[in-house]
């Protein structure tokens, strides 16, 4: 027994020495690639964003704008220029130097009119780009651009090398602090630090993200000690249970995620607006962040983040009405009205695709429930636009101007609210472009352009011992960079 005892006294003493340089961390999706300028998918970004790839901007967990491949920026006196200073001595994990060739290369590929970049919005601005010399690279825009630097720090404005980009949806090749090791498809990824990183090091040597789709499944692997970290744990019912434990912390805060009922605008009846307002008064917020958040989630009446000083709260525009709601539709003449309601995988869109299906049912709208998987809900719903009714949490940042997209997934494109849009990329006072956004708030609210029901809060789990999660989420992304164990 004495053997016994010492060698299990050894064992939990060599566990957490183990551990000091390596991290498991859980998602509940799996990236459907992994090359971030190449697809929408938030899960890409939270794999790969500041541990992979890097741009010449990048968010801190604050919402801040720090420079990153960029030491610093220029802005000429009209705004119509950006002069970026790159950092030197910078390398690509294969091996090939990082210069301003490669930023022309990156932020043209971005723009070109063959683009699959799924934020090809936030390079319409751009006129020229010029390498000065190789650490020197100037930006010339089609009009003054208060807001570039915050576009160049999105996960879809990250530098990439024209030697490496054909296979990065498989093989990343960044610059940044981990390098990729490898990929089990339906399973997990894998990353190694790079030991020829330009910055700090990171104290993990290696990370691994494991995908966990079911919640009940994550709350065991939470358990069990298979991940150390479910930064976005998708089973807050027992949130509970972890925040009575000393072996784990339990981080509340909040995301750029605005969750909505997308409704088709340009498919009848659609596209008639009374019926969307109908379905924006047949929902109850509370009960549906009551039954599919466990409480959790902030009630949005709009598509902007309470936390943004110009949010503008229009959640009353939208109140719970079912009542209203039966004479819109008496007054649209529409009845026997059944919408085909499509959900992706994560447990919010799911568990609250059935509990709006109860609430319009109430007013005498059915649904067809098709719970999709992520590849199928892309292809189908987001490119081929092929759809009624879906719920998804859109996680970028500020990304209000969707609404002005003539050809984004739930069909809007209005006129005035293009003109809003196109007003605020040329303003760069803050009260003006602030007056601005509150306007196009009010603008997609007023046409019940969808259902926005909450701000999807950021709930994670980690072991006690682990500090340097991100508490917020100002991007969609796990930035292990300052992710360290504690003795």
């Amino acid at each position: 027994m004495t053997l016994r005892a010492t060698l299990l006294a050894a064992t939990l003493l060599a566990g957490p020495a183990l551990a000091q340089d390596s991290i498991t961390l859980g998602m509940v999706l799996e990236p459907p690639n992994l090359d971030p300028t190449g697809g929408a998918a938030a899960a890409i970004d939270e794999v790969v964003y500041a541990n992979v790839f890097e741009g010449l901007t990048r968010f801190a967990a604050d919402g801040s704008i720090l420079p990153a491949l960029a030491a610093s920026w220029e802005v000429s006196e009209d705004g119509t220029s950006y002069t970026f200073t790159l950092r030197e001595g910078v390398t690509f994990h294969d091996g090939t130097d990082f210069n301003a060739d490669d930023v022309v290369f990156s932020l043209n590929r971005a723009r070109a009119e063959d683009s699959t970049n799924a934020q090809k919005a936030l390079f319409a601005g751009i006129e020229s780009v010029e390498a000065v010399n190789p650490t020197t690279v100037k930006v010339t825009l089609g009009q003054a651009d208060g807001a570039f630097p915050f576009k160049m720090a999105w996960g879809d404005a990250v530098m990439v090398g024209e030697e490496s980009v054909a296979d990065l949806a498989t093989k990343p090749v960044g610059t940044g602090p981990f390098t990729f090791t490898e990929w089990v498809q339906g399973d997990r990824v894998t990353l190694t630090r790079n030991e020829a990183y330009w910055g700090e090091a990171p104290a993990l040597a290696t990370a691994t993200f494991k995908f966990i789709t079911d919640p009940n499944a994550a709350f065991a692997a939470m358990m069990a000690g298979d991940v150390d970290a479910f930064p976005n744990f998708p089973a807050q019912e027992t949130l509970p249970q972890f925040e009575g434990n000393p072996q784990f912390k339990v981080i509340i805060g909040s995301t750029e995620g605005e969750t909505i009922l997308a409704m088709n605008n340009a498919e009848p009846p659609l596209d008639n607006v009374k019926v969307r307002e109908a379905i924006a008064h047949a929902i109850n917020r509370q009960d549906l962040i009551d039954g599919a958040m466990n409480g959790y989630g902030t009630p949005i009446g709009t598509h902007f983040a309470p936390h943004n000083p110009d949010y503008v709260d229009l959640t009353g525009l939208s109140e719970f009405d079912p009542e209203r709601s039966r004479a819109l539709l008496a007054e649209a003449g529409v009845s026997d009205l059944t919408l085909r309601l499509a959900l992706p995988p994560p447990a919010y869109a799911r568990r609250g695709g059935e509990i709006i299906a109860a609430q319009l049912r109430d007013v005498g709208i059915e649904t067809e429930i098709t719970n999709m998987e992520w590849a199928q809900w892309l292809e189908q719903v987001f490119k081929g636009r092929d759809f009624d009714l879906t719920i998804v949490s859109h996680t970028e940042p500020l990304d209000i101007n969707i609404y002005a997209r003539d050809d984004y997934y739930f069909q809007y494109a209005d006129p005035d609210f293009k003109s809003m849009m196109t007003l605020l990329e040329g303003t760069t006072g803050p009260d003006a472009r602030s007056e601005i956004l509150k306007s196009a708030q009010e603008k997609i609210a007023g046409d019940f352009v969808n259902g926005y029901l909450f701000q999807l809060p950021k709930t994670g789990v980690a072991n006690a011992k682990i500090e340097g999660l991100w508490e917020n989420a100002p991007t969609q992304a796990n930035d292990l960079t300052g992710v360290r164990w504690t003795q």
